[in-house]
């Protein structure tokens, strides 16, 4: 069986759609917090950190992305978004694959500690626990996953 989607690289275009995106997920996995008000934030840190050093890979059918997931030259793995409509699907698993295909040595990544369906779906995808930590933005606390081959 061939999957509904398909993997590509990011193109400046998918800006609006990546944004929107990611401001939809987080808002349902996190309904207290108001993300319409970080989009200018987002958007910023987009265009400025994650582009510019990250390959960002989109999963799209009939041209809707349905996902991305961003991954450095270091192996740090900062953004894996799906859409809600697709939780549960074998895209999350493949744009995992994606980034491990791009860092095939390690692959690094921070999840908030109380996003138990995220700490499990890397746990079923061969990560380990690497240590603790707290999210410089957020003030959060969060989990060092690691993956190596």
């Amino acid at each position: 069986m061939s999957a509904s989607f398909q993997l590509r690289h990011y193109r400046e275009s998918d800006e609006d759609a990546a944004i929107a995106l990611w401001q939809r997920t987080w808002q349902l996995a996190y309904p207290s917090i108001d993300f319409a008000a970080r989009v200018a934030w987002w958007r910023a840190r987009w265009r400025n950190e994650l582009i510019p050093a990250a390959q960002v890979v989109v999963a799209e059918a009939a041209g809707t992305m349905l996902g991305f997931v961003t991954i450095d030259a270091t192996g740090y793995l900062d953004q894996i978004v799906v859409a809600p409509e697709q939780w549960g699907s074998p895209l999350a698993a493949a744009l995992l694959d994606e980034a491990k295909r791009l860092s095939p040595t390690c692959v690094t990544l921070l999840v908030n500690k109380d996003n138990a369906r995220a700490i499990r779906f890397y746990e079923r995808n061969g990560f380990a626990h690497a240590g603790e930590d707290v999210n410089p933005t957020s003030g959060r606390p969060v989990l060092r996953m690691e993956w190596k081959p």
